[in-house]
């Protein structure tokens, strides 16, 4: 396709951050008085649209009001803290202990998928730019970038309150205008609903990703059009 730039989302896509997620989560919930015994696959469901909404998601299963992927998925999107009849400020006070909690062991266990650093290399050698855009909170996407990116990504771009997240095309759109080409010149990689509505908002070419936060069928049922499902089938994806 002779894309100018590629541009990644995080968790689930170049970065296995699952298990630092789950722990973070089950600490806050913990800290807060609340179930605190999810599996890493329900962690996995519950993240994608930024931890307020994670937050959310466990506590509308924890009461019972989200036992569907469908009801899952809607929370952030269709449905909302009212909605759930979920207390706000208890959501946020779950939130905030994760952010903190978070915040000092987002890298405990964290490690790029297989193939990714290889990858970015490869891309950078053939002068496509590589971004990050992220609904993690924007400390931690540029902190786990420089760790485990360095001199890969171009720009690197998490959660923040003068942006919409995802599945807004607002930062996806922002990257490529600092980067001035069309959306149409970049392909967005990731591994999630989210990551297929977000390029289709910024009129982007999109790959997903099956090794992530998200399964092949549960992609193939959101009409993704092109799935790789490891590093080298991404590669050749990308450079057509």
């Amino acid at each position: 396709m002779g894309y100018t730039a590629a541009i990644f989302d995080m968790d689930g896509t170049i970065l296995d951050t699952l298990e630092d997620l789950a722990t973070s989560l089950d600490t806050a919930l913990k800290q807060t008085g609340h179930k605190h015994t999810f599996s890493c696959r329900d962690v996995g469901s519950f993240f994608g649209s930024g931890a307020q909404v994670a937050v959310m998601r466990a506590l509308a299963t924890e009461a019972g009001l989200a036992s569907t992927e469908e009801q899952l998925e809607a929370i952030g999107r269709s449905v909302g803290i009212q909605d759930l009849g979920l207390d706000e400020a208890e959501v946020e006070r779950v939130r905030s202990a994760f952010a903190v909690y978070y915040r000092d062991h987002c890298n405990d266990h964290t490690q790029p998928y297989p193939g990714i650093l290889g990858l970015l290399s490869a891309l950078r050698q053939s002068k496509i730019v590589c971004a990050v855009v992220s609904n993690k909170m924007d400390p931690e996407v540029r902190r786990l970038a420089d760790l485990h990116f360095p001199g890969l990504l171009d720009i690197s771009v998490g959660e923040r309150s003068d942006v919409r997240r995802k599945p807004a095309p607002d930062a996806v759109l922002r990257v490529a205008e600092l980067l001035k080409i069309e959306p149409r010149e970049a392909v967005y990689i990731g591994d999630s609903e989210i990551d297929l509505l977000t390029a289709q908002n910024a009129n982007m070419p999109c790959i997903a990703v099956s090794w992530g936060f998200r399964s092949r069928a549960f992609l193939e049922r959101h009409n993704a059009s092109l799935i790789a499902d490891n590093a080298n089938e991404l590669a050749e994806l990308i450079f057509g």
